[in-house]
């Protein structure tokens, strides 16, 4: 079961139509915002209760909750078959293992509109509360796929028409550069180490952010999440 903490991830729950066990809201919590979200649950019909608000605070494990927890139902991921289907752009994470730039990556991927993001079941993180504040309720609308092996994920992809990026700092060509043929999938490595030398084998192109400075080899994951998804964007809209 998983925990969603705060105002803005339990507001796009309901938005999105998320199954919700319930929600506790704190006693004497108030505020328009607070509001929105008790007329959502009456309407929804999502379980609804009113604690003290030293109970949310053991609930939300110290995170600032703004008044009020949701309990989601056991997580459901995607399916990588019905994800492809759509054609879309998918997110592939080859073990992105900090919970806060997988949620922030998930946001970007939503924000840039990627259909799906793929992740591995191990050495990556989870879809925990941490990573569904850092997506600041994007994960009610982006579905996540979570598959046992990246390298037959990818090989999954191609076999449906996929194009493969691979964004490493050893890439020949420049993200701005590249012709991006849908649909894609851009693949982002672990913080730290990159691409797995397997996972990069996999991939059609090898992409790279040029560094105007000297020093700095490579930009933090979710940040380089950012500048490639919105190229992408980018040439998408065009």
């Amino acid at each position: 079961m998983s925990l969603l903490v705060g105002i803005h991830p339990v507001r796009e729950a309901l938005r999105a139509g998320r199954p919700l066990d319930r929600i506790v809201i704190a006693q004497g919590a108030g505020g328009a915002r607070l509001q929105e979200i008790i007329a959502m649950c009456r309407e929804r019909r999502v379980p609804m209760r009113f604690e003290p608000r030293e109970q949310l605070d053991r609930l939300a494990n110290g995170a600032s909750h703004q008044g009020v927890v949701a309990f989601g139902a056991a997580e459901r991921f995607a399916s990588l078959e019905q994800t492809a289907a759509g054609g879309g752009l998918h997110v592939v994470l080859d073990g992105v293992e900090d919970p806060h730039n997988l949620g922030a990556i998930i946001r970007t991927a939503h924000a840039a509109g990627a259909s799906a993001v793929v992740i591995p079941e191990r050495r990556a993180a989870g879809l925990t509360e941490v990573v569904g504040r850092a997506a600041a309720g994007a994960l009610a609308y982006v579905p996540v796929v979570k598959v046992t092996n990246i390298n037959r994920a990818l090989e999954e992809l191609k076999q449906s028409g996929y194009w493969i990026y691979g964004l490493d700092e050893r890439g020949t060509e420049s993200y701005d550069k590249i012709e991006f043929t849908k649909p894609s999938a851009i693949v982002l490595g672990a913080e730290g180490s990159g691409l797995h030398a397997h996972v990069a084998k996999h991939c059609d192109f090898l992409v790279r952010i040029p560094m105007a400075a000297d020093g700095v080899a490579s930009l933090n994951v979710s940040v380089a999440a950012g500048v490639i998804l919105f190229e992408w964007k980018r040439r998408a809209s065009n």
